[in-house]
């Protein structure tokens, strides 16, 4: 294959691609650990971790093994067979989790709409909710994918824009308010499906107690709670799951990301016993989900991150992420919210946009990206080390010096 001079890559990007996203001005070509490598050689820090599914770092030696080996025995095969390594990662996947049974799909977009086939059709079966009534409960700020049934519950405006119409079913109340959650459920509610940190949104935690009494609304008027950790699972916050701040056991999860071990698409949804059960042959099913490549990287890493204490580290570097940040004390920077190694920084505006705020950190070596212009997401690795941090640190104190006072302050 021939190469592509690294003047031109952008540009045919720009002119073959579709312009669905804006990257920040550097081609990549390598990564290692929580490095990553531009074209002309220089490194960076990745503070992104390409949104937790990169959380064991660039080509992990053991997960890069772990795909090598089975791709040299079987790489794809239709589930109408058994294969010898679907059965030990779903088993590894319920025992870490602690729950039943697990559908394997690709991306997190799909295992979510696998949880609200589920759901629906567990209302239907099981709650004996009148069919076609179904309602699902989502809060405000809801971040779970990009295809249109999961667009069509967003609040956010741009996801929406052109896309419609949109499949009914969803009612929205707002995140953190436990009432709100109350006064939605009706009889024909099926499931309140929610992040328990929100990311996309600008990595939102809600109020002390609030999954907790989710929990506890949902159980009492047969409804199931369903945690999207896509983002936040596997380690990210500090916990295996981020639900498990608050001790909560959830019907069901949506994994994702990290499942993959940065090297390629796994996701899964799983769930107890009887919301599973309403999945019989011929309901629900995915070429590529659960293939023996996928099955077996997915295995491996979570071995690594069991085996590593992966979340119990994110734990601790995230307190002192979190520590070095809120000394920061700069009037640009409002408010630093997170658990773990998921940590947003809210940038004032009158300051700087996040985005101007993430290009001055690229060009001191530290890579990110910014939510909604507001807020610049700090998520390496799990790998990371204390010092790496402290170095991203030190690069965003440099950059927050740099910015210029707003001149309505200045006045």
């Amino acid at each position: 294959m021939s190469q592509t001079t690294p003047s031109r890559a952008p540009a045919l990007e720009d002119r073959y691609g579709a312009h669905n996203y804006a990257p920040l001005p550097v081609v990549l070509t390598r990564g290692e650990g929580v490095h990553l490598w531009d074209e002309q050689g220089r490194r960076y820090l990745d503070m992104m971790s390409a949104y937790s599914a990169v959380s064991f770092g660039h080509s992990h030696p053991e997960l890069v093994a772990a795909l090598t080996q089975q791709a040299q025995r079987l790489a794809i095969a239709s589930r109408a067979f058994h294969t010898d390594r679907l059965g030990p990662f779903l088993e590894k996947l319920c025992r870490m989790t602690g729950l039943d049974r697990a559908l394997p799909m690709n991306t997190g977009a799909e295992a979510v709409e696998t949880a609200i086939k589920a759901a629906r059709k567990w209302g239907y079966k099981v709650k004996g909710v009148p069919e076609g009534q179904a309602q699902i409960i989502v809060p405000a700020g809801n971040f779970a994918g990009r295809t249109t049934t999961i667009v069509g519950f967003s609040s956010e405006a741009q996801y929406r824009d052109g896309f419609g119409p949109f499949a009914p079913g969803f009612v929205h109340v707002p995140y953190g308010d436990i009432a709100a959650l109350e006064r939605a459920i009706t009889p024909d509610t099926v499931a309140f499906f929610l992040e328990p940190i929100q990311g996309e949104a600008g990595i939102v935690v809600p109020p002390e107690g609030y999954l907790r009494a989710a929990r506890e609304l949902c159980t009492r008027h047969h409804v199931l709670l369903i945690c999207d950790e896509v983002q936040t699972g596997l380690g990210r916050t500090g916990r295996l799951l981020a639900c498990q701040h608050e001790g909560v056991t959830p019907d069901g999860i949506t994994l994702g990301k990290a499942l993959g071990g940065g090297l390629l698409p796994v996701s899964a949804f799983v769930a107890r016993e009887d919301v599973m059960a309403v999945f019989t042959p011929g309901d629900h099913g995915s070429t590529f989900g659960g293939n023996p490549l996928a099955a077996a990287v997915g295995l491996a890493a979570l071995e690594l991150l069991e085996r590593e204490r992966l979340a119990e580290g994110a734990d601790e570097l995230g307190r002192h992420l979190r520590q070095r940040l809120f000394a920061l004390k700069h009037p640009a920077v409002t408010e630093v919210r997170g658990k773990g190694l998921l940590v947003g920084v809210e940038i004032d505006p009158g300051f700087a946009s996040a985005r101007e705020v993430c290009m001055r950190l690229m060009h001191e070596g530290v890579l990110s990206k910014d939510t909604h212009d507001t807020v610049v997401r700090l998520a390496p690795p799990l790998v990371v080390t204390r010092a790496q941090l402290d170095e991203a640190v030190d690069a965003l104190q440099r950059v927050l010096r740099s910015l210029e006072q707003p001149s309505r302050l200045a006045a």
